[in-house]
């Protein structure tokens, strides 16, 4: 990775601590972000990438570019920072045999910024429903990598019914037996049988919530 933006995202988290007067331990407690991995990112040796870069960004409430970019040069010159993007699809239903990102199933696109892209075949899901709230909220998209299998405990894109409704769940595998749990309690889990076929098609990332 460019050490440069390493050396950005270092002074912006180092100010952005300063400002509401955390320390390392203090943020790692708060973030649930282990200490050494908090400690590597203020000393500029280490930069998070998809999942936590959201993750600090909504725990200090500003923009990810408040993060990435370099704020010192832009506000000593009339220079405008160009940071190269990527359009990222956003998937709609998906029809049944088409591959995920399909333009029949595309609604629309999201810029990301090409550095801090995770690797892999990406794509934004948007949330329908309270399943999975609060962690993911009706509305909201979630960045997905496209994968056909993920670890148990962690949250995937899942086609249920007949690969007609996508759904995100966090998938419990218990022996050979496969859950998809809710996050929230008002709802029931969906549990994988021959008569409830589900096919895993991502692994989910982060969430991009809007207020």
């Amino acid at each position: 990775m460019n050490e440069d933006i390493k050396d950005i995202f270092s002074s912006n988290l180092n100010r952005l601590m300063e400002q509401r007067g955390l320390t390392v331990s203090e943020l790692s407690d708060k973030t649930n972000i282990a200490y050494s991995t908090v400690n590597d990112w203020k000393n500029g040796k280490k930069m998070p990438r998809g999942g936590n870069l959201q993750l600090l960004s909504d725990f200090f409430n500003v923009n990810l570019s408040d993060l990435t970019s370099n704020k010192e040069r832009l506000n000593s010159s009339n220079m405008v920072q160009v940071v190269e993007t990527i359009d990222i699809p956003i998937i709609g239903k998906i029809a049944c045999g088409e591959p995920i990102t399909a333009i029949e199933n595309i609604t629309g696109y999201m810029p990301y910024p090409k550095e801090l892209l995770p690797k892999g075949e990406i794509y934004y899901l948007r949330a329908e429903g309270h399943s999975m709230e609060p962690k993911i909220p009706s509305g909201s998209l979630v960045m997905c990598r496209k994968q056909e299998d993920i670890e148990s405990g962690e949250i995937a894109a899942v086609l249920v019914n007949g690969d007609e409704e996508t759904t995100l769940k966090r998938v419990r595998k218990v022996n050979d037996m496969i859950i998809l749990e809710p996050l929230n309690d008002d709802y029931e889990p969906y549990i994988v049988t021959q008569k409830n076929p589900a096919r895993i098609i991502g692994k989910a990332l982060q969430v991009l919530s809007q207020l």
